[in-house]
């Protein structure tokens, strides 16, 4: 008699230590989530800004009243990569600013740790390269860990959804930046392609390559 009713006291003991183990277990895992989540997903609604552009003025994607979309892209002056894929994003904007996609281009960059990047550089390169599209400056480094931005170019595509934008592309511009001649994935292209012919985006995700972003230590 002695044996069950020790039997049946570790048996409740042991129900009660999985019980508590459970219930920690549950309180925890949404810490987990939210340290483990950084920047958006696809399908995430992407918030807007306002950021200055290098002609002064303040600039935000509800600025652009006749948009169906934008193709944000943080890049910035002094990244061989951003250099290479210049030419590539000024004729992105070209292709698809009419369709409805305009670049929206933000340079992430902290000018006190890479001084190649600041606002007179901006103005300075932009000329130079004749952008055709807003060039902003992430003043304060607000803007690109909401979007979960690591490199510079790196590009989220972002549809509009009655007052939403929708994340529908991240990643980078296509599979080549060293030989724009020899690309054979043309990863942002397909996208707004897609969305265009109102289809599914394939290809929704893709590896950015380019220089890591100048923090503000």
């Amino acid at each position: 008699m002695k044996n069950i009713k020790i039997l049946m006291t570790a048996a409740i003991v042991g129900l009660s230590l999985l019980s508590f183990t459970a219930k920690n277990d549950k309180h925890e895992e949404p810490k987990s989530k939210t340290a483990s989540s950084k920047g958006y997903e696809v399908g995430d609604t992407a918030a807007d800004f306002k950021l200055k552009n290098i002609d002064g003025k303040m600039v935000s994607l509800s600025d652009f009243k006749k948009a169906k979309g934008f193709i944000v892209i943080f890049t910035c002056n002094h990244c061989p990569y951003a250099k290479k894929y210049e030419d590539r994003i000024i004729a992105l904007d070209k292709k698809y600013k009419d369709a409805g996609y305009p670049v929206i281009a933000i340079n992430p960059n902290d000018p006190n740790v890479q001084p190649e990047d600041g606002f007179q550089q901006m103005i300075t390169r932009a000329k130079e390269k004749g952008f055709t599209f807003p060039y902003l400056v992430d003043e304060g480094q607000k803007v690109y860990p909401q979007y979960g931005a690591t490199k510079t170019p790196h590009v989220f595509i972002l549809q509009k959804e009655g007052a939403k934008n929708i994340v529908k592309y991240i990643g980078a511009i296509d599979n080549n930046y060293e030989d724009p001649n020899d690309v054979s994935e043309r990863y942002a292209e397909d996208a707004l392609n897609a969305l265009l012919n109102k289809e599914p985006v394939k290809m929704t995700k893709t590896v950015a390559i380019g220089c890591t972003i100048k923090v503000k230590k």
